[in-house]
């Protein structure tokens, strides 16, 4: 796509804004879910925050589809992550590939590899997707008959077994919704950290191929 075409501009205008009002939702969801005791007043706040920014992304979803032109169906299958996190905003910090190119193309040529990129982009995901999963499975699970994860603690710690497929059994959700979350994390935990390995073996043989391509004839 050409870097001068409406869409292209709208992207490098709105990414870094939209990623911030990102982490604010974030931060706004965690503490409806943590802060029990909130004062009716901030919980308020906090519920008009996730509600505006939640228009403020859907907007820039009927922007981008509007700017493309065509269908939104098609939009929609040919733009996934973007629907994705429009239906789910609470895995919009999940964009930060698209955030990543922005700022590049503003500072020039990449200073990290390729394999840094990927296991940076990776590593900083999982992070955000199971601090993101903590929550939504914790709230979900909290006060529910025979639940075993009783604090966000027990939380955290489900979803690094899970994000790892490790899986000890320990604490399992047991409201539809918990396990609903589960699954979804499950296959992100596995894409991930799939990406980090791949990645980091690509680089080794890299390293241990040049080293071979450089050692003396007959050594």
């Amino acid at each position: 796509m050409d870097d001068d075409s409406p869409y292209e501009r709208w992207e490098q205008r709105t990414e870094i804004p939209l990623f911030l009002a990102s982490l604010l939702f974030l931060a706004a969801y965690a503490a409806r879910v943590l802060a029990v005791s909130m004062p009716s007043v901030w919980e308020s706040v906090c519920g008009y925050t996730m509600l505006a920014l939640w228009v403020l992304f859907a907007v820039d979803y009927v922007v981008r589809w509007r700017l493309l032109g065509g269908r939104l169906l098609r939009f929609a299958r040919t733009h996934f992550l973007h629907t994705v996190v429009v239906i789910l905003p609470l895995l919009r910090p999940l964009r930060i590939v698209p955030l990543y190119d922005v700022i590049q193309r503003r500072q020039g040529e990449p200073r990290l590899s390729v394999h840094a990129r990927v296991i940076a982009y990776a590593s900083l995901a999982t992070l955000l997707l199971g601090f993101a999963g903590s929550l939504a499975v914790y709230q979900a699970e909290r006060g529910a008959p025979g639940a075993d994860m009783r604090t966000f603690g027990d939380a955290l710690w489900w979803a690094a077994a899970t994000l790892t497929t490790v899986g000890y059994g320990d604490i399992t959700p047991v409201t539809t919704r918990g396990r609903t979350i589960a699954i979804g994390m499950m296959a992100g935990g596995m894409a991930l950290l799939g990406a980090v390995t791949g990645s980091f073996s690509s680089w080794l043989l890299q390293i241990f191929s040049r080293e071979s391509d450089n050692r003396p004839p007959g050594s």
